[in-house]
């Protein structure tokens, strides 16, 4: 048992399996073809329909209409390269490190994870995420536990340990169920993705009961209670266990970062809101990163554009374009040298900080795009609306959940005008996912938990587009 285990989940026996069909895969990853296990994983993820949902989801900008400011698909697909980047530079500098083949497994682990790494994100971002948590949490005196606001008590509450899934709603775990659940499959195991791959895409390794306060790594849930066999089977093969990290991710993570920080700060550049020159100077008098070799070299390069003569216009983009390459390129080295000098412990999935957590320029230029991205008008003013429509939306969905003839019966004739057309908006693999969780066994087996995590399923696999025009929509209904 290591960290590159290529098993997939079981199916059930079908009558048209053969020999060939369940034989075992080799050791090293490798499938019947000419692609290997992993490879199988990341084009499983590229072709599936959340990826290209992600291109209108909002990364910074909702809905904008700059065609080259960045969506969520963007961002994915820079992360997954900067990953695919970042753990070769690894592996040529010490090849014997993974243990693995770089191009077989390496590679395209990296490249899935960083794909994958935000499919689960609702509409509208973080304010998204914030919008879905406070519609549980100001309903938290009777969604848990009430048939209804002052109604009777439930037969199967939602479990006080577990009400944080939802009033803490998070993309990470909602990632994990996609990918592991919610996808249509033959034999009900969503993309079917390795064990590797799924360990590796695994952020925060734990359960809601295993969270720690403010901790960087285990403070948020990585994985629903609805998961919980999934990835105690992924555990089985891959020797992460909980409160560990596959050594793959902290690779994803750190891109992740480099993307939130130098590549929002681009997106802010090229809206115009802010100049190269303005950016430059500004890493030239933050006391974190004015010493850095990067800004520095940057400078350099700036005169040297000034000398060319070109047009302003011209010259805007060229110094964009070098500020992004120069500081990707710090950040990859980095992130290397920090990850081979740590070596040792993350391949003993030792408790560690994020690797940029204390990067000074890293964190230099998160400032930046904090104060000129997150913080601009236009991004708060479409999170403000984005909220609105989520929390009705969500109100909308409830009822076509919940008002029902027979309450044991999911799929039970509806109640109400808005309910029976709510409900024949509700996706159906995500309410065949809701059915075959009634047979499992624990807390997520209860049906005020399965029509929870419904709800949630349909609500933040929505686009922003589709959000939007729904919530119109819905809004004229009496």
């Amino acid at each position: 048992m290591d960290f590159w285990s290529a098993a997939r989940r079981p199916g059930p026996a079908l009558p048209s399996q053969n020999a060939d069909d369940a034989k075992a895969i080799n050791d090293d990853g490798d499938a019947r073809g000419w692609r290997s296990e992993f490879q199988h994983d990341h084009d499983r993820l590229l072709f599936s329909t959340p990826v290209r949902r992600l291109s209108d989801k909002t990364q910074v900008w909702p809905m904008d209409e700059n065609d080259g400011v960045r969506t969520r698909l963007t961002h994915s697909h820079e992360v997954a390269n900067l990953a695919r980047s970042i753990g070769s530079n690894i592996a040529t500098q010490r090849p014997d490190l993974f243990g693995a083949d770089l191009h077989k497994v390496i590679q395209p682990i990296l490249t899935a994870i960083g794909l994958a790494h935000d499919l689960g994100n609702p509409p509208f971002g973080h304010q998204g995420e914030a919008a879905i948590g406070n519609w549980f949490s100001s309903r938290a005196d009777w969604i848990f536990d009430l048939d209804g606001p002052g109604g009777k008590k439930l037969s199967a509450e939602v479990p006080p340990v577990l009400r944080s899934e939802f009033t803490k709603f998070d993309g990470n775990p909602q990632t994990f169920r996609l990918i592991t659940r919610l996808q249509t499959h033959r034999d009900y195991l969503g993309l079917d993705l390795t064990a590797a791959t799924l360990s590796a895409a695994l952020k925060y390794p734990v359960a809601t009961s295993s969270t720690v306060k403010d901790h960087p790594v285990f403070g948020k849930c990585g994985y629903f209670e609805s998961e919980k066999d999934v990835v105690a089977w992924m555990r089985s093969h891959v020797s992460v266990g909980e409160k560990e990290r596959h050594p793959l991710t902290w690779i994803m993570e750190a891109c992740d970062d480099i993307a939130y920080s130098i590549l929002d700060v681009d997106d802010v550049m090229k809206k115009k809101i802010i100049s190269p020159d303005d950016v430059l100077v500004i890493l030239q008098h933050d006391d974190r990163s004015k010493e850095h070799p990067s800004v520095e070299k940057i400078g350099r390069k700036f005169k040297e554009i000034h000398d060319l003569k070109r047009s302003p216009q011209v010259a805007r983009d060229i110094k964009i374009g070098m500020l992004r390459a120069y500081l990707i390129s710090a950040l990859i080295q980095d992130v290397s040298t920090f990850f081979l000098e740590a070596s040792e412990a993350f391949m003993a999935k030792t408790d560690l900080e994020p690797i940029l957590e204390n990067n000074p320029l890293c964190n230099a230029l998160k400032d930046i795009a904090r104060g000129h991205a997150f913080a601009h008008p236009s991004v708060l003013k479409m999170e403000a609306v984005g909220a609105e429509a989520l929390d009705r939306l969500m109100s909308f969905f409830w009822e076509g959940i919940s008002k029902r003839k027979k309450p044991e019966d999911i799929e039970s004739k509806r109640t109400t005008a808005t309910a029976k057309y709510s409900w024949s908006l509700v996706s159906p693999n995500y309410i065949e996912a809701a059915k075959l969780s009634k047979g499992n066994v624990g807390p997520s087996s209860g049906a005020r938990y399965r029509e929870l995590r419904l709800l949630t399923d349909m609500v933040s696999g929505m686009t922003d587009s589709f959000a939007l025009n729904l919530w119109t929509e819905v809004r004229s209904l009496p």
